[in-house]
């Protein structure tokens, strides 16, 4: 689909536009093998292209096709359908025998994909699936040549576990050298690493002999004086050393077979612990590493942009948080790259529900029970991926199961992959409690909701996915888009069916095979809490209060209950974005706009102590500075009532817990209309190219408070600006307050207008 949309076929816009990917005509073509083409030159004696000399050695590295493929080169079978196989799959094929001088032409056939039969990627209950189901050629297919040694990437470790000004850290490089000729060889691989300034800080050169067909795993100690520790973003810097090295037929001064690809690498200790309640709690350079994370989704067709991925951690450092959740959609390298520059911690690992966790005793898949054909895939997938994300220092771990834990066969399989590619980071056996393998022991995580909605007192309650322990997945079910949003992906009736029919499944939800196709639980809180929508504009506002307050009381818990008696060590929200346009799970929607529960992820801050209200009342916290002027430093803004809502507790499920009375804030219906002025204090530029700063006054004229205000960015052609950084949104203002906010975005302050709405604005 990726590649039909790039050409033209389809557009992603009308592909998204209501209920329009469900009538997709001629959906037979996807049950038939995808051809993709590639011709590549190669020119014997001619610069740096390729040469098919005497002596050279030329290979076809795969790195990622759904789910299955024939490859051929020149019309002769590289790879059968049966090696090719699985969505990680990667693997390398000799061609040697098969390149000539002048065109060559590259053909791989992708087999159809099906989530219950074959390791694919798919998204479970996430959104409809695609129509293509994720078929084809989705990374990089590269075409090598070598001299008669070939060498991998290398592999890092060091021994670093503490910090200290005048340490040395023991780094030791691995790299698998393969003799390809029917001699042996005396080789040597030289080379260096240089410290995050590029300079140089140290050297290799090691020296051995390959038998002929021989192939070797090499392990080159070096010592790295006073190292530059990597930390998570806001803890410390993210220095990155890059090895660069060859390998030589003979001495170092001898003809040159291969040369590494440079790689980065970080030195810092990650790990995890089972504390007293059996809850993981992980450490990162021996310090306590509280997760507030997310669960990340890929794009629906595999699209990736590094730009995006950039902007989506960019939005999730302006929330607090610092990890990202990839189940089963481990994306690119960039992806890691950036997560190393950046400062994000990675939890990877293996996708739920169909192919990948279909086990014997797990009774909820409903894909094909695992096989002897299988646990090949699974070691392929385990060692390709592994090498991939081996040298990161923004691993955080790898998860080998979701919703279920692998088996014991799978298990070794799986771990044993890992200890070739010199894993060091930690291996969870799932996200939740179910089970586990005998190798791993337990999980440490709980998988028990919720993922719809409950009000925001859940989260300090003493059961299920309250504020303890290791929260693997779970949320509210929130993240409503801004009106501004809806327009581009629902047509008039379909928002229209938002608020006039409640109970309505709906396209842009889930599929309509699970439980979160209609948004029922969600819409019976909010009608009886808001009051009944007067329209969809009325619904839309509703919302965004409704999903700020769930974000807010989830990370407040989670943030608040770090260091109680039963510790809350992580919490991963689901989720954290979407696969297409979406109307739940999501912190910022498809396009990148910030709503309701992005704001009220940002706002964290914890309260207690209320009394004597009587119907609706706000609460402003406020942190001055102690001395001088007495700074403003942070605010927050809190809507209460008498009486919360009450959960029933005793009737929860595995996505949600019911409310038996709900709490009552349809007193903000009655509220006057307040008056609020907008105008810029100062502008900056020049903070970086392209980029404005400006602060925003927000003055209440009015006597009463001015309730909710949104601000947007807008481009003079009425667009909204995104990706776009405000330092608070969605704020309540006291009568006669004043309020300045930071805006950041890419473009020119002269071409952009600054829009406010309100709950009680006057129009």
């Amino acid at each position: 689909m990726a590649h039909l949309i790039e050409n033209g076929v389809y557009k992603d816009n009308e592909l998204f536009y209501s209920d329009n990917m469900d009538k997709i005509e001629g959906q037979d073509i996807f049950k038939s093998p995808w051809i993709y083409r590639r011709e590549f030159i190669l020119h014997l004696n001619s610069g740096p292209s390729l040469h098919p000399d005497s002596g050279s050695y030329f290979a076809l590295q795969t790195h990622g096709i759904t789910s299955k493929a024939e490859i051929y080169v020149n019309g002769a079978l590289i790879a059968a359908s049966e090696n090719q196989i699985g969505s990680y799959g990667g693997h390398a094929y000799d061609l040697t025998d098969h390149v000539m001088d002048g065109v060559n032409c590259v053909l791989i056939q992708a087999y159809p994909t099906n989530y219950l039969r074959d390791f694919a990627m798919g998204f479970v209950d996430w959104n409809p699936y695609p129509p293509d189901n994720g078929t084809g050629v989705w990374r990089n297919v590269e075409i090598s040549q070598t001299g008669v040694v070939s060498m991998s990437p290398f592999r890092v470790i060091t021994d670093f576990t503490k910090t200290g000004k005048d340490d040395m850290a023991d780094v030791t490089f691995k790299t698998k050298l393969v003799n390809h000729a029917s001699e042996a060889k005396n080789v040597a691989v030289k080379g260096a690493i240089d410290d995050p300034q590029g300079t140089e800080a140290a050297l290799i050169n090691h020296g051995l002999r390959l038998e002929a067909g021989e192939q070797k795993t090499v392990s080159i100690p070096v010592q790295i004086k006073s190292p530059e520790i990597w930390w998570p973003a806001g803890w410390g810097p993210q220095p990155l050393y890059t090895v660069n090295a060859s390998v030589f037929i003979g001495n170092g001064e001898g003809e040159l077979s291969d040369r590494s690809l440079p790689r980065k690498f970080g030195i810092r200790y990650v790990s995890s612990v089972l504390n007293e309640h059996n809850d993981t709690a992980f450490s990162i350079n021996g310090h306590p590493f509280q997760v507030l994370g997310a669960g990340y989704s890929s794009d629906m067709f595999m699209r990736f942009v590094e730009k995006r991925v950039e902007n989506i951690f960019r939005y999730m450092f302006d929330m607090g948080l610092n990890t990202v959740r990839l189940e089963g959609k481990q994306e690119h390298p960039e992806l890691y790259a950036l997560a190393d520059r950046m400062g994000m911690m990675v939890l990877a690992g293996w996708e739920c529900c169909d192919k990948g966790e279909s086990w014997e005793y797990n009774n909820d898949a409903a894909g094909v029970k695992w096989g002897e054909r299988d646990y090949p895939i699974a070691q392929a997938s385990m060692l390709h991926e592994a090498e991939m994300m081996q040298t990161h220092p923004s691993m955080l771990g790898f998860l080998v199961g979701s919703d279920y834990w692998p088996n014991d066969r799978a298990t070794k399989v799986y771990m044993d992959a890992l200890k070739e590619m010199d894993w060091r980071n930690p291996v969870i056996a799932s996200a939740s409690m179910r089970g586990f393998p005998k190798a791993l022991g337990p999980s440490g995580m709980k998988m028990e909701g919720p993922y719809d909605w409950v009000p925001p007192n859940y989260w300090y309650g003493e059961e299920g996915g309250a504020a303890f322990g290791f929260g693997s997945e779970l949320g509210a079910g929130v993240g409503t888009p801004e009106m501004e949003s809806l327009k581009k992906f629902l047509s008039p009736d379909d928002m229209e069916q938002l608020w006039r029919e409640p109970d309505a499944g709906l396209y842009h939800v889930s599929n309509n095979g699970s439980s979160f196709y209609t948004r029922s639980i969600y819409n019976k809180a909010l009608f009886s809490r808001y009051g009944k929508p007067t329209s969809v504009a009325d619904y839309i506002a509703k919302c965004q209060m409704a999903d700020y307050e769930a974000t807010r009381a989830q990370f407040e818990a989670y943030s608040a209950r770090q260091n109680t008696s039963r510790p809350a060590t992580g919490s991963i929200y689901w989720m954290l974005n979407s696969a297409w346009p979406n109307l739940h799970w999501q912190l910022f929607d498809y396009y990148l706009s910030p709503m309701g529960a992005y704001f009220g992820t940002k706002e964290v801050w914890t309260v207690s102590g209320i009394d004597d209200i009587t119907n609706v009342a706000f609460l402003r916290l406020a942190l001055y500075e102690a001395k001088g002027k007495r700074e403003l430093l942070s605010r927050n803004v809190y809507w209460l009532t008498a009486q919360p809502d009450a959960l029933d507790w005793s009737n929860s499920n595995w996505y949600y817990t019911p409310v038996t009375h709900y709490a009552d804030f349809t007193k903000l219906e009655d509220m006057s209309s307040a008056t609020v002025k907008v105008s810029y204090l100062k502008v900056k530029s020049a903070l970086k190219k392209g980029w404005t700063s400006a602060e925003v006054l927000l003055e209440n004229k009015s006597d009463i408070p001015a309730v909710f205000l949104r601000l947007k960015a807008v481009h003079a052609d009425g667009t909204e600006v995104t990706p776009v950084y405000w330092s608070d949104n969605y704020v309540t203002l006291w009568p006669k307050e004043k309020l300045q906010v930071m805006v950041g975005f890419e473009g020119d302050l002269r071409n952009t207008v600054i829009e406010m709405n309100g709950r009680n604005l006057k129009k």
